[in-house]
């Protein structure tokens, strides 16, 4: 929706820009605050600002201002091709931190003739082009139709990923429609090309084992769980799963481990 890709937005979490809580399948909760930073970063990016000044100034910013003063409650604009800060009192270029004049005078007609200062970020920045479909945009429009159209939905994933094969949760929600819709074998080939892509990404081992436990296929769905834990060993429903099936299989002790795990995880 904002226009930003997946990676930026990744990069700006990082580097503790905006903080989102964890919602249902690890995805990303952000509040009003982070949207609005994020819009920032687009904006920005938008005048063809580039990804690395936007991201030096924005943390030389953060640096800079005391941390009940956030990001979002400055305006943040580009001049030309410098980034602008302005509060209540002033405006400065935020990589340097010097002051800035802002003139935007429009003169009254005087002898028949008009004369206008325009700013020059107007005269510079260079027209938009015409929005084409993001990854981002084709995953919302996804999620909006998986309860009303659910080969739509699912032909929208798979666009996602093929504009940009390293889009986790593309990968996430795909496999579990499949899953939802009765075709766990399909959404196990789903998250295991998810994994060649992303093989840092613990929670596309986690949902490949459940759907390999849809499938009976405990053994495998262990190993799953097991290559997740070894990327994440905070995961709690891991540990729980991990749990529940050992618990299944009579490994008494395996289940006791993994039990205790998440409740220590889970206080």
């Amino acid at each position: 929706m904002l226009g930003l890709s997946r990676n930026a937005i990744v990069r700006l979490v990082e580097l503790g820009f905006v903080k989102p809580a964890r919602g249902p399948r690890q995805a990303y909760l952000f509040s009003f605050q982070d949207v609005m930073l994020l819009r920032t970063a687009h904006e920005l990016r938008s005048a063809s600002i580039p990804t690395a000044k936007i991201l030096r100034s924005l943390r030389r910013l953060r640096d800079q201002l005391p941390s009940e003063a956030p990001l979002s409650g400055l305006r943040i604009t580009a001049v030309g091709n410098d980034i602008a800060v302005r509060d209540r009192n002033s405006q400065w270029e935020a990589e340097s931190g010097q002051l800035l004049m802002d003139f935007d005078v429009e003169l009254e007609p005087k002898g028949g003739v008009v004369t206008v200062v325009r700013h020059l970020s107007a005269a510079r920045r260079p027209a938009a082009a015409a929005p084409t479909p993001s990854p981002e945009v084709l995953f919302t429009r996804a999620e909006c139709l998986e309860s009303v159209d659910a080969a739509e939905a699912r032909r929208l994933y798979e666009e996602a990923i093929a504009v940009a094969p390293d889009y986790t949760n593309a990968y996430l929600n795909l496999g579990a429609l499949l899953c939802d819709g009765g075709d766990c074998d399909e959404a196990v080939q789903v998250f295991s090309k998810g994994i060649e892509n992303r093989p840092e990404e613990p929670i596309l081992y986690f949902n490949r084992a459940v759907a390999l436990e849809d499938l009976n296929r405990f053994e495998e769905a262990l190993a799953s769980y097991d290559l997740a834990l070894q990327l994440d060993p905070n995961l709690a429903d891991a540990h729980f799963n991990v749990g529940r099936l050992y618990d299944e299989l009579g490994n008494r002790q395996g289940a006791i481990r993994h039990y205790s795990a998440y409740r220590r995880l889970s206080r």
